[in-house]
């Protein structure tokens, strides 16, 4: 069955109050998410774009709202968000972003992990694009909730937005959460959401995609082993995969990852305090 298919019979299940998304933390910076009023709910939905990209819109109250991911390459300043209703002008709606200074760490790992054989960075390269399709992955279909479960129970280990330094090597900085768990814990679905794809990565070895509809994705790195499969339905609560340490790692941990727009933000937003 279609993914689209599948989600609009899980939504479709639900009262209609559960399908009202509750909202993540707003935090105008670089790595963070805006929340903008873009309309009243007695009118369709308008179509929202931010740097080319669908932004997802969700009904809160009265009132249409878009969930805007910022990247962490934002440049402090005034962004526009570009809204165009059914009928009517479009408009740009500004927001302005702060700046935010986020911590280093310095790693000591295999050299074959940083200065990669030629063969492991095709490999990675191949990899990279199959990431990306998933984190890119948009539907029409409306999150159930933008309020996520925490996936599994540990100390948040490092922090989104970290720079990380391997081998004296500067890398990109840090694109979700780690929470660190011993091997074998089991890994729940925050949400409900449908499996995109699955499988053993080079530097994220073990790893699930899950969306959860209209670009609002999420990403489970190091697994030890995974229950489901591409195309499956989960529901919030769900132990999907298990705790590990494959990979590029130090140690047995769940990184976890969310897309919102094509973007990875924050996921401490989503999710309740620690």
């Amino acid at each position: 069955m279609h993914l689209k298919t599948l989600w609009a019979a899980l939504v479709c299940a639900l009262p209609v109050s559960a399908v009202l998304a509750a909202l993540p933390q707003q935090s105008l910076v670089p790595g963070g998410v805006a929340v903008v009023d873009v309309g009243d709910a007695q009118a369709p939905a308008p179509a929202v774009t931010f740097n080319g990209r669908r932004v997802l819109t969700v009904r809160d109250g009265t009132r249409w709202v878009a969930v805007v991911g910022m990247a962490l390459s934002t440049k402090p300043g005034t962004v526009h968000l570009d809204v165009q209703p059914l009928q009517g002008a479009p408009r740009k709606l500004p927001l302005t972003i702060a700046d935010k200074r986020y911590v280093e760490q310095r790693l000591k790992v295999a050299p074959g992990q940083v200065d990669l054989a030629p063969a492991d960075l095709a490999r990675v390269e191949v990899e990279q694009k199959r990431i990306r399709s998933s984190l890119d992955s948009f539907t029409d279909t409306k999150p159930v909730t933008l309020a996520l479960r925490s996936p599994v129970q540990g100390p948040r280990s490092s922090s989104y937005g970290l720079r990380r330094v391997f081998n004296g090597q500067p890398r990109a900085p840090h694109s979700g959460m780690d929470i660190a768990a011993p091997t074998g814990t089991p890994i729940i679905a925050p949400a409900d959401g449908v499996v995109l794809d699955g499988g053993e990565f080079f530097f994220n070895g073990g790893t699930l995609f899950l969306d959860h509809g209209s670009g609002f994705v999420t990403m489970y790195c190091h697994l030890s082993a995974w229950d489901v499969k591409p195309g499956d339905v989960v529901k919030a609560g769900e132990v999907i995969a298990k705790v590990g340490a494959t990979g590029r790692v130090t140690g047995p941990h769940l990184h976890f990852g969310v897309t919102i727009n094509g973007t990875m933000v924050d996921p401490a937003l989503f999710l309740p305090a620690p």
